[in-house]
């Protein structure tokens, strides 16, 4: 359980960090997996990791993902 869980904090690091630098910030400016160049690993969890309503990754209804950033 311990490994899965530093796993799955990595790949999510990774991915709000790809997310941020290209500035997908908002549902308007979201990208989608190809835009954003997640490789297959950061795929295959982004479903798991996003979409919650807690969740610090976001997924819009046509399948792009952003991280909120709230001033």
């Amino acid at each position: 359980m311990e490994a899965t869980s530093g796993i799955l904090y990595a790949v999510q690091a990774g991915i709000r960090s790809k997310l941020v630098a290209m500035g997908a910030t908002s549902r308007e400016k979201a990208a989608t997996c190809q835009q954003a160049h997640f490789s297959m690993k950061e795929v295959n969890w982004i479903d798991y990791i996003a979409g919650g309503m807690f969740a610090a990754i976001k997924k819009t209804g046509d399948g792009r993902f952003y991280v909120p950033v709230y001033r």
